[in-house]
């Protein structure tokens, strides 16, 4: 079997040469992916069909042969005596039966494995799997979903079924618990344990579940539990070295526990906490309110503010190209202003500004503020690629038409930045604008400041994705060819504090959002300076 070149196989691994790893930050580019199993199963399915032609080719000799032996093994010298057996029975062995020694030994997965190792060379990695685990108890922490719920894959606005295995759910716990996560170890080992306790076959043994989640809930500081787990699971093998050790270390403490005289707690007091697990706090202080804010809890919406907020036409401040199609503008917010504009972007406009950007997405990045060199981190997961008004026109018309909208000059602005988030895609609160202990963020662009963001949604997400802003308390949901707008700056020049926001984690769908950043440069007269600096 020859390595195919199929058009299908060099078209997605034409895409896939230039694209890093970390599949699990874009779910466009792990559509790719698809097609890559696709050729895959393909490339399978030739590879059975010859084998099952050559296992046909060998039944079909040893049924044959079974026919004949039984005849010439009835009566050998009989069966000899006829001289043309004779001599069919030395070409055989001489002649026939090495031919079949040789259509034996052939290798017809030849082909398969020869496609297989060039596309392996383009597969998910480690990272990747690590990364795609992360994003689904990020999930599941932010939209507070059980594990149960996650292995039905019973999510909201989902078009296919999707269910986890036991062996899928012990991958997660074991992913959880390579990275020292114990409260997701034992989340998911617990749900492993259910699904086995359901009667689902796998290939995880009750004992080795049992040998992480012991551990995990040590780690949590629940002596007892660790205990009663470790004693189950010698119940099942007893020969399991590492448990025999963990249980004597176990039992020790736990007397030496006993021995402690404790003033506030009495030992009913502590059992009874025994099982529940708090989620550790992590580093972004406003967690609770950025995440209960995902959920579509916690939006300060009010009565009184929503009445101060309008429809109206917008002519772009008397922009000639405005005055004849002006642009529907709805307040999102009242102060700091957010608005949306509707019918933005095309369909069309979008499906291109996607395929240009498509090849050029990268890990999107931050900028570190102790040093101010760009890098990769957790809290913002997604991909981005930078357009230039030469890579296309519809580039070109899209930063004329913002420029038009918000009456400021693009001259100056940055680059139009493409993004697409990945499995669980997120951009944790930050500010967009650089504060005063970051003053050189933007100093190589000779441009001030960011004074405005301008961000284009291009596409639906049917579940999570929304702009949220944790101070406001304020929720902004994606809606394909609407965009919202938003200044960074106050007119004085100082950073607008309130504006510190964050993109939720994409529970269903896949997201694209393009933005423009405008700088101060260029908009001294576009957007005069206030009087004072709260202006």
């Amino acid at each position: 079997m020859k390595l195919r070149g199929s058009p299908l196989l060099m078209a997605w691994l034409g895409v896939l040469s230039c694209v890093q790893a970390e599949f699990f930050t874009s779910i466009g580019h792990m559509t790719d992916l698809i097609y890559a199993e696709k050729d895959l199963v393909q490339s399978l399915k030739e590879y059975i069909l010859v084998e099952e032609a050559k296992l046909a080719k060998i039944k079909s000799w040893a049924n044959k042969m079974e026919a004949l032996t039984s005849k010439s093994a009835a009566d050998p010298e009989g069966y000899l005596a006829h001289p043309v057996n004779a001599y069919k029975l030395v070409k055989r062995l001489n002649t026939d039966w090495p031919a079949l020694e040789d259509l034996v030994l052939q290798d017809a997965a030849a082909g398969f494995v020869a496609n297989f190792s060039v596309q392996r060379q383009f597969f998910p990695t480690d990272e990747d799997e690590m990364g795609a685990a992360k994003a689904l108890m990020r999930l599941q922490d932010t939209y507070r979903l059980d594990p149960d719920t996650i292995s039905r894959g019973e999510l909201p606005g989902t078009k296919y079924e999707a269910v986890l295995s036991v062996d899928d759910c012990f991958g997660m716990g074991r992913s959880a618990y390579n990275e020292g996560d114990y409260y997701h170890t034992v989340l998911w080992m617990e749900q492993v344990l259910k699904q086995l306790d359901a009667g689902e076959e796998a290939a995880t043994a009750k004992s080795q579940v049992l040998d992480y989640l012991s551990y995990a809930v040590f780690q949590l500081g629940d002596l007892h539990r660790a205990l009663e787990l470790t004693r189950r699971l010698l119940s099942l093998d007893p020969s399991h070295e590492r448990a025999g050790g963990n249980l004597r270390y176990f039992e020790r403490l736990l007397e030496e526990e006993r021995e402690k005289t404790l003033s506030n707690q009495t030992e009913a007091e502590l059992a009874a906490l025994e099982g529940v697990y708090e989620r550790p706090v992590d580093y972004l202080p406003e967690r609770e309110v950025y995440e209960s804010l995902c959920r579509g809890e916690g939006v300060k919406l009010t009565p009184r503010r929503q009445k101060r907020l309008f429809c109206r036409y917008h002519h772009g401040n008397g922009a000639p190209q405005l005055l004849i199609a002006p642009f529907k503008e709805e307040d999102e917010w009242d102060s700091p202003h957010i608005v949306r504009y509707y019918d933005v972007m095309s369909d069309e406009e979008i499906e291109r500004i996607k395929e240009i950007a498509k090849p050029k997405l990268a890990r999107a990045t931050v900028r570190d503020p102790k040093t101010g060199v760009l890098t990769v981190a957790s809290y913002r997961v997604s991909k981005s690629s930078w357009l230039e008004e030469d890579d296309d026109p519809v580039v070109a018309r899209v930063n004329r038409r913002m420029q038009h909208i918000t009456g400021l000059s693009v001259k100056t602005a940055e680059l139009l930045q493409v993004a697409n988030y990945g499995m669980g895609g997120q951009y944790e609160p930050h500010f967009d604008f650089s504060r005063n202990h970051e003053r050189d963020a933007f100093k190589r662009l000779g441009t001030g400041n960011r004074v405005a963001t301008f961000l284009n949604y291009m596409s639906d997400v049917e579940a999570g994705g929304a702009t949220v802003f944790p101070d406001l308390g304020a929720a902004i949901w994606p809606k394909k060819g609407t965009a919202v707008f938003w200044y960074n700056l106050l007119r004085s020049g100082e950073g607008d504090y309130r504006t510190r926001h964050a993109a939720c984690p994409v529970l269903v769908g896949c997201k694209w959002v393009s933005n423009k950043w405008f700088h101060e440069r260029g908009q001294e007269f576009l957007r005069p300076c206030g009087s004072t600096e709260v202006d």
